[in-house]
């Protein structure tokens, strides 16, 4: 099989804020972390101003869903109480609608709460979740009545915790036999707007993040949009012995190869250099 037939081999479109998000080309999701302890420190937004200059520069260089989160989701982390998610959240969400109201936005939490809140007070088009409903169950029954895509990622465990559970027979089957359950209860419920992704460097070992990315191709067998979030992560800076600051070349190889498997959305902290990855794909693989 071609990179090409891979590309057009699963479902070519989602319903999103009332619109038809097409991926006749893959799409960009920049990443905003309203916290202050991402692993990624140019990534750390917590002053409005500074989060409004972020979302305009990846908004004016191609970025086409904004996901905000405010729940720092890196291994070893500890969690913070719904208020203060809800609180940082609010800041980002009031800035950012104020002058960008019909920006496509998603919001990364696992609670409910936050996400009938995110949706219900400030339109927001898609909820992110880390762990595909397992850190709270009642994310599936909000997710029904709220009737948004839903990212759904694998992780085990929670981020604080989640290296300890990265053991596996068979990484790959595991999560297609996990994702395949989750899909089931999700359909039942009239959620069929979905998008898969695997969950690279949760609960994962590096050799664990390198056999997914190298079996990519084996979640298309679901027919959902397939997103990767792999930048600037520990698989790229700890191979090269550098840092997350020193990794955007390294996350540039990776998306190509992911693009050439098949993903539909590249979840990046640097939009510019994902748009001009893609339109070079786009030259070989898509024209």
């Amino acid at each position: 099989m071609s990179s090409k037939d891979t590309f057009f081999s699963h479902k070519q479109s989602l319903n999103i804020g009332g619109r038809i998000l097409d991926f006749k080309q893959p799409r960009i999701m920049g990443i905003m972390n309203i916290t202050p302890d991402s692993f990624y420190q140019g990534s750390r937004l917590m002053d409005p101003e500074k989060i409004l200059k972020r979302a305009k520069k990846m908004i004016s260089e191609g970025a086409d869903i904004l996901d905000i989160g405010a729940y720092s989701s890196r291994p070893g982390s500890d969690g913070i109480p719904v208020k203060e998610e809800k609180q940082r959240l609010v800041v980002a969400l009031e800035v950012i609608r104020q002058t960008f109201p019909d920006m496509l936005i998603s919001v990364d939490t696992f609670r409910p709460e936050i996400a009938s809140m995110a949706v219900n007070d400030f339109n927001v088009h898609m909820i992110n979740d880390i762990s595909g409903g397992d850190m709270d169950t009642g994310m599936y029954d909000t997710l029904a009545g709220l009737q948004v895509p839903y990212v759904m990622m694998h992780m085990k465990g929670k981020p604080s915790d989640m290296q300890d559970h990265a053991d596996y027979s068979d990484v790959v089957k595991e999560i297609i036999f996990c994702f395949s359950e989750k899909l089931g209860q999700l359909n039942k419920l009239g959620i069929n707007d979905i998008i898969i992704d695997p969950g690279f460097g949760f609960a994962k070992t590096i050799l664990h993040n390198y056999q997914i990315l190298k079996q990519l191709e084996a979640f298309h067998i679901f027919n959902q949009p397939l997103m990767v979030g792999i930048s600037r992560k520990s698989m790229i800076y700890q191979v090269l012995d550098t840092h997350p600051s020193e990794s955007l070349n390294g996350s540039t190889v990776l998306h190509t190869i992911a693009l050439m498997k098949g993903a539909n959305i590249l979840r990046v902290h640097d939009v510019k250099e994902a748009r001009e990855t893609i339109r070079l794909f786009g030259k070989t693989f898509i024209q």
